[in-house]
């Protein structure tokens, strides 16, 4: 006897014609996801190109005024400061003299004679003989002994501050004659002591009044 079998056909898939429906919203998704990262990329690129000029025009700028701060501190070692021990002693007149000579520039910060008793005392003495309020901190800008201007080749001039904040004296002639004296049993009138030149600790700052940018040095000079 035969057993009559009944054949189910299999169910379509309900869904297939859903799922690729749907594969419209993944590429759209998909295409955002790219978009929102290559705006990242291009968003960083700016951002480290934008960097690097502000670094590169910092860089420039600080530059400019430690090579000022050079030239102040090679103008004060070889010209001021001797230019300032030949007329040590015209103490009445030499905030004019020297302003006159260095184009209006200033002993301390307004040539008061305050201020050239200061610089006169750190010239010729060590820091413990100081007179009371003559600063020796290291910032120039605070009290500074002398404040003059160096041009730029282009902008506005540099400002220099500049100050002696240690002295340690020597036996150096500042008369401008050499330094003499006689020897018991010598056979000649007169000898010439070692020289123990003066030594100075220096502190000069630089700065440009139209940036921001400013450059320390610190100068170990023997007159």
């Amino acid at each position: 006897m035969r057993i009559p079998v009944k054949k189910i056909a299999a169910p379509a898939a309900p869904f297939a014609r859903g799922r690729l429906a749907d594969d419209g919203g993944v590429a759209l998704i998909t295409a955002l996801m790219f978009t929102v990262v290559s705006l990242l990329i291009v968003m960083s690129m700016m951002y480290l190109i934008t960097q690097s000029t502000k670094v590169s025009g910092t860089n420039k700028r600080y530059k400019s005024a430690i090579e000022a701060s050079y030239g102040g501190a090679e103008l004060l070692a070889k010209d001021m400061i001797p230019f300032l021990m030949l007329n040590f002693s015209n103490s009445a007149n030499l905030a004019t003299l020297f302003g006159a000579a260095y184009n209006n520039a200033l002993l301390g910060q307004g040539g008061t004679p305050a201020d050239v008793a200061c610089l006169q005392a750190k010239l010729r003495g060590p820091s413990s003989t100081w007179p009371a309020g003559c600063s020796n901190t290291p910032s120039p800008t605070d009290h500074p002994d002398l404040t003059y201007s160096v041009l730029s080749a282009t902008g506005n001039p540099y400002t220099i501050y500049s100050k002696i904040v240690e002295t340690k004296p020597g036996n150096t002639d500042t008369s401008g004659l050499q330094l003499q004296g006689e020897g018991v049993a010598e056979a000649s009138a007169s000898i010439t002591p070692m020289h123990n030149p003066y030594i100075y600790r220096l502190e000069v700052q630089g700065e440009q009044s139209a940036s921001s940018e400013r450059a320390n040095v610190e100068v170990l000079y023997a007159y």
